[in-house]
């Protein structure tokens, strides 16, 4: 996808800003909100403009740093580039055609060297860089010319092993936009003017961006994670909340056996959620004491009251009101879960159910208005036969999706991740129909 509107330069078309041309740049970038990127800015000046793109994206941000290899003599003169990972990116003419020795490149690439370690140490503040495996990675710049260091900004995603790799800006030649394409898998631009003979003559606002914002804008999406309390019924429930940066929804877990906050299962699609930039509260339905009492873990009424209330605390806190919501049920939880979901007032934006009893919640299924999956094993046929049968009740948007060679737990190899992924992508779509619209539908 090249997306190109070539414009004359005038006032009309000028960006106000770098806020501006993130936001303009977003809307370009908008199918791609599906594929669940990480979002990475060119510092300084990328940065701000990535943070609006990774805001109307509900996606991760962080930092690709890349440094400038100039001329000895002529430093302004760019002869490669290099980036985080050992990449290393030459002209090869221009290096021979000023007689730069291999004594003299390696000088200055090992001062570079120093120094892009340092910003990158510095702009995250000691903390990791965000896992680009196998993901797909939007490298965003304010503007490029010649493409030198947007090109080592692309190489350097590669070798961290991003899926896909594409790269948008808000303004850059077309011949450029041309020649990256054999770099990037996907070229983003909002303007393409065929006489670019500065960057900042697209901008109302060019201040120089320093490094203080670039921290500032990195920092804006910190992870909230922390142990919470909740008093439900006079009772105490534990609960652990997970927020990351740039939330796209929240994701409330209910197991009926009073597990949810401990349970192995929850936690590792908890994970897969969070890196998909969901948020995502584990908490527990019953208190311990109560659980023992197998009476309350077939109790539908009072799980669905608490999971009501915990929903209540949930949007009152500052980190997460205002989210789109959804729910995950495992066992008895699913039920609890359509339960709350049929509320009258309602406004859950999704729900699913992994190895769940939806069929326990028979009475009110006609009342959910809310798109719901129905995870099962394959090999679990007797909850498999329920799932189909509480499907047949449903009458909002549904899915009976079988991982085959499962069993009830999911225990067998490579299941759990399975399941975990449908989940992701259906929590993600609706969540995200929500907030605009995306490509995609459907579990994937």
């Amino acid at each position: 996808m090249t997306a190109r509107r070539v414009r004359d330069g005038t006032d009309d078309s000028k960006f106000r800003d770098r806020r501006d041309a993130g936001h303009r740049l977003a809307q370009l970038l908008r199918p791609l909100a599906g594929e669940h990127p990480v979002v990475v800015g060119l510092p300084r000046g990328g940065v701000p403009v990535a943070a609006e793109v990774a805001r109307a994206l509900r996606a991760p941000l962080d930092v690709i740093v890349v440094r400038k290899l100039g001329v000895p003599w002529q430093p302004e003169l760019g002869m490669g580039a290099i980036g985080e990972g050992g990449v290393r990116v030459l002209n090869e003419r221009i290096v021979a055609a000023e007689g730069v020795s291999a004594d003299q490149l390696a000088e200055i690439e090992q001062r570079e060297r120093l120094e892009l370690e340092r910003r990158a140490l510095a702009f995250r503040g000691g903390r990791p860089m965000i896992e680009l495996s196998g993901r797909t990675v939007i490298v965003v710049d304010d503007g490029i010319a010649t493409g030198g260091t947007a090109r080592a900004a692309l190489q350097v995603a590669r070798a961290h092993g991003a899926r896909k790799v594409v790269l948008a800006v808000p303004v850059a030649p077309p011949e450029t936009v041309e020649a990256l394409l054999g770099d990037a898998d996907e070229v983003v631009a909002v303007e393409t003017p065929r006489d670019l003979w500065a960057i900042g003559a697209w901008y109302q606002d060019f201040t120089q961006t320093t490094d203080d914002e670039v921290v500032a804008c990195l920092a804006g999406g910190e992870r909230t994670d922390r142990e919470v309390d909740i008093e439900v019924d006079g009772v105490r429930l534990g609960g652990h909340l997970c927020v990351p940066p740039r939330p796209r929804g929240v994701v409330v877990f209910a197991h009926g056996s009073g597990s949810s906050r401990r349970s192995p299962r929850n936690q590792l699609v908890a994970r897969v959620l969070q890196d998909a930039g969901i948020a995502t509260l584990l908490f527990d339905l019953l208190t311990d004491d109560e659980a023992s009492r197998r009476s309350n873990v077939f109790d539908i009424d009072l799980l669905a009251r608490r999971l009501i209330d915990v929903t209540a605390w949930l949007r009152a806190q500052p980190e997460t009101a205002g989210l789109a919501l959804g729910y995950f049920g495992a066992s008895t939880g699913a039920a609890a879960a359509l339960g709350a979901a049929a509320e009258p007032g309602s406004d859950v934006t999704a729900v699913v159910s992994r190895g769940g009893r939806p069929d326990l919640a028979m009475a009110v299924l006609r009342s959910v208005t809310a798109p719901t999956l129905l995870i099962v094993g394959g090999d679990d046929t007797e909850v498999l036969e329920l799932n189909h049968e509480a499907a047949r009740h449903l009458v909002a948007e549904h899915h009976v999706a079988v991982v085959t060679g499962a069993t009830h737990l999911f225990e067998e190899p490579g299941t759990l991740e399975e399941a975990a992924g449908l989940a992701r992508d259906w929590f993600a779509d609706r969540f995200d129909r929500r907030s605009g619209p995306v490509n995609g539908s459907g579990p994937r």
